[in-house]
């Protein structure tokens, strides 16, 4: 995972993370002693540069990252532009993109400071996370459309398929 983080890093992106699954399947493989980690569908790593919001960058990006690790399903998205995708309000940083993300569980990031030392962006705590509850974020827990998507990403992940002791709720309590 550091040697992920550490790649990411590389690219000097402003306000980057790996976030998502990356983190969230590590704590619940942790939590069900899991010896080898879950395959990961993707690695999403995250920024915010409202300068650049081009999705060609981004392909850009993944290339270089796929040139220094290629056994990582690499995932590139600069927040600044992925608000036009959702069909929502312009997020404010990358951290307000992962405030955001469907599930509290998954709403997690992870980057490094100029000491390689690791940073966990939480907006939505960790409580859910490490007691194994899939739950709306509260931005999905405040409006019917998203949460039509939430419970479609609750049927489509099937997560307890992975992670037996992991309870799914349909509101946000």
């Amino acid at each position: 995972m550091l040697q992920i983080l550490r790649h990411a890093k590389s690219l000097q992106l402003p306000d980057w993370w790996v976030c998502a699954g990356f983190v969230r399947s590590k704590v619940w493989d942790t939590l069900h002693g899991f010896t080898e980690r879950t395959a990961l569908a993707d690695v999403d790593v995250i920024f915010f540069d409202p300068v650049t919001a081009d999705e060609q960058e981004e392909k850009l990006l993944e290339q270089k990252l796929k040139a220094l690790d290629p056994t990582v399903p690499w995932s590139v998205k600069n927040e600044a532009r992925m608000h036009l995708v959702n069909g929502i309000a312009p997020y404010e940083s990358a951290v307000d993109a992962i405030s955001k993300f469907p599930e509290t569980a998954t709403a997690l990031g992870l980057s490094l400071d100029q000491n390689e030392q690791v940073i966990l962006a939480a907006p939505c705590g960790v409580e859910d996370l490490l007691s194994l509850q899939v739950k709306p974020t509260p931005y999905f827990a405040a409006n019917t459309q998203r949460m039509s998507v939430y419970k479609q990403r609750v049927v489509q992940k099937n997560w307890k398929s992975k992670w037996h002791r992991v309870e799914v709720f349909y509101s946000s309590n």
